[in-house]
């Protein structure tokens, strides 16, 4: 069962016979207990690819012409599966989305910078480091890759139908880091099988750094919390699914 914020830490204030509190605001030790409940939250959604927190989204447009093979992640990408691209071609209205493959740093510098420069259809784009990378200007994207865990870049463009890379032909699944709100009736975004694990691990850690003593019973919740959660991540039948070229990550 789903808690708030104030609801988690009345129930660890609770376990320490501490004051009785109506907001996590109301004394020092009240908002000593968020803290850490926002910790041990923060430090759940970091260790693993939580499936809710898996979406579909766009990536953004440099709209720069010096730059037009170049996107932007969003600053809460936790970590990029995988990168399609509208390849449609003419006004016939049918859309084709197109995996762009991914390719290490160096991988990518090799197919690029091998190109021949003097060819009409290749053209040099400078990347934000200033180095020099040879790209296509007549063909869909076939690669890409990330220089600085910020943007992608990619190997090509169609130049006769768009000025850059655009944001609007772009789909990309992804795992997003949700944003943290620290009120009395927010809600930590996990699944509600999370939460005894969030409350017990808070909780041995609020004895631990607020009382300095071990609280056995929560330390062994948490650890069987824990385990029963590596093993059940996926709600929905079929969620999980191990393709042949795997999973690229960002980090």
């Amino acid at each position: 069962m789903k808690k708030t914020l104030l609801e988690i830490v009345q129930s660890i204030l609770n376990e320490m016979d501490s004051d009785e509190v109506n907001s996590i605001d109301d004394t020092v030790e009240s908002q000593q207990v968020a803290l850490i409940v926002k910790g041990c939250y923060e430090e759940m959604i970091a260790h693993r690819d939580w499936p809710h927190l898996k979406k579909l989204i766009v990536l953004d447009s440099s709209l720069s012409l010096d730059r037009p093979t170049h996107l932007r992640t969003p600053d809460n990408l936790k970590e990029l599966i995988f990168f399609k691209y509208n390849k449609q071609r003419g006004d016939d209205g049918m859309q084709k989305y197109d995996v762009v493959d991914y390719l290490h740093p160096d991988e990518f510098l090799e197919v690029v910078q091998t190109r021949n420069s003097k060819n009409e259809h290749t053209q040099t784009v400078f990347d934000v480091s200033g180095v020099p990378l040879l790209v296509l200007s007549n063909q869909p994207p076939t690669y890409w890759t990330s220089f600085d865990d910020d943007y992608i870049v990619c190997d090509s463009y169609q130049k006769d139908i768009e000025d850059t890379l655009q944001s609007s032909k772009t789909l990309v699944s992804a795992y997003m880091e949700p944003v943290w709100q620290h009120l009395d009736d927010s809600v930590p975004n996990l699944p509600s099988e999370a939460f005894p694990a969030l409350v017990e691990e808070s909780k041995s850690t609020a004895f631990l750094t607020l009382k300095q003593m071990t609280n056995q019973k929560a330390e062994q919740k948490a650890v069987r919390q824990n385990s029963w959660l590596a093993r059940k991540a996926w709600k929905t039948a079929g969620g999980v699914r191990y393709d042949n070229y795997g999973r690229r990550s960002r980090k």
